[in-house]
């Protein structure tokens, strides 16, 4: 029966990566209807991180809305532009920021086509900055202080009793993660280099186009209009971010400025963020009508039904089968708990969100005794959704790079962001250990 259970876990997540889009979430709960019928009972839905991400999304549609998007890529194209021969560190540390600030990798959409020109006037192939870029959009999410992921995590290892709170979870994850995005582009450049693939000019699939004339030509900087209220918009969301940041830190039981505190950190970031919305909407003058047709909240209302499907259709699973899994791996992961960051990735290509792997997963590593410094250290490894080529930023950066660079092979797992993803999360999981015996 357990076999029988596991296969319809297997096909709806083979269904939804099918359907595609918000498709997954659609897929995850005819999976769990599809279970129950075959007598388990249903898990937790994950409320608490749907909440959270719907709450982040509103105050980022709003600041999208204010021309806030606009004034931040702005800001990246001129940082690109100035330093074009630093575009393959500069790319992600763009993105790695913005997903970081925003708790989202979808606003790497708005940088791409920046990153593509920006290459493309500079003899740099776009498929190498795009690649780190996408990735580095991926792995913020486990350091950005009010990602749904991190939110989840901290808190359960709270809950167990690890001694790992929310600062202690970031002041391991951010360091880890930036330093592994930025060692992950000096390797990938150095790859290039003693290749030969750097200039965009010796791509034989590049000369092709520009024959055909395919390739549109560089267009040079945009200028856009920056909109009275879009510079007030982000000072307005950074300014709730700080105070997610403070009250966490003054009710955290290492600090204990607060010991019985009137909201807990997750009451307290929903409540934040949609003040953020309001106080956006009323100073910036928006129209609420525009905030449902943003592209960013578009897509993270997909994303949060991607996670309620999905994360649902794990934990019913795994809960329903707890002890045989735990007998099974128990004291696997117990003694080798490196393999938690393997088991990780594997879920992540399948699950397709940080924050349900974590919500699915996590749960069982503290059930079998993984380490508070293994789990910490392990947290990046829920970012590999770049393992299918079908992410929603892995394609568009495909779609924009018109070059030819960046393109899906014939293969499955023939695509230019497998390599540097998957030796991002390498080293970041490296320094997780070595920053979480430092900090835990």
């Amino acid at each position: 029966m357990m076999a029988l259970q596991f296969l319809v876990v297997l096909a709806a997540i083979f269904l939804g990566a099918r359907l595609g889009g918000i498709g997954i979430g659609f897929a995850g709960g005819l999976g769990v209807l599809v279970l129950a019928l075959l007598g388990v009972t249903p898990g937790n839905m994950p409320l608490d991180v749907v909440s959270i991400i719907m709450s982040v999304i509103a105050a980022i549609a709003a600041m999208q809305v204010a021309g806030g998007m606009d004034y931040l890529v702005d800001l990246a194209d001129k940082a690109l532009r100035k330093n074009p021969k630093y575009l393959n560190f500069l790319a992600p540390v763009i993105t790695y920021l913005m997903t970081i600030m925003a708790g989202t990798g979808h606003t790497a959409f708005s940088t791409m086509p920046v990153i593509t020109e920006v290459a493309k006037e500079n003899d740099i192939r776009p498929a190498r900055p795009l690649s780190i870029a996408v990735v580095a959009s991926q792995i913020a999410i486990t350091a950005s202080p009010i990602s749904a992921a991190v939110v989840f995590f901290s808190g359960m290892l709270e809950e167990a009793g690890t001694g790992v709170d929310y600062i202690t979870l970031l002041m391991v994850a951010i360091p880890s993660t930036f330093f592994a995005c930025m060692a992950t582009a000096a390797i990938m450049m150095g790859i290039d280099k003693v290749r030969g693939t750097s200039k965009l000019s010796t791509l034989p699939e590049y000369q092709r186009r520009l024959e055909a004339g395919t390739v549109a030509p560089p267009t040079g900087r945009t200028e856009r209009e920056i909109t009275k209220g879009a510079r007030l918009s982000v000072l307005i969301f950074c300014l709730g971010l700080l105070t997610v940041m403070t009250y966490a830190t003054i009710i955290s039981d290492k600090v204990g400025l607060v010991e019985e505190p009137v909201m807990g950190r997750d009451a307290a970031i929903i409540s934040i963020m949609l003040g953020v919305a309001a106080i956006i909407v009323i100073l910036c003058k928006v129209q609420t009508s525009e905030i449902l047709g943003a592209s960013t909240f578009k897509s993270g209302m997909s994303a949060a039904i991607c996670v309620l499907g999905v994360a649902w259709l794990g934990t019913t699973f795994v809960k329903a089968h707890e002890e045989a899994i735990l007998t099974a791996s128990g004291d696997l992961l117990r003694d080798n708990t490196w393999l938690l960051a393997v088991i990780l990735v594997f879920a992540a290509a399948l699950l397709y969100s940080q924050a349900a792997t974590s919500k699915a997963l996590m749960p069982l590593a503290v059930v079998a005794g993984v380490s508070p410094i293994g789990m910490v250290a392990a947290f990046p490894a829920v970012s590999a959704l770049f393992i299918l080529p079908t992410y929603p930023t892995l394609l568009a950066a495909v779609e924009m790079d018109d070059t030819g660079s960046t393109q899906i092979g014939k293969a499955i797992f023939n695509h230019p962001f497998l390599v540097p993803g998957l030796i991002n999360i390498a080293i970041a999981v490296a320094l997780g250990y070595g920053f979480g015996v430092l900090a835990i």
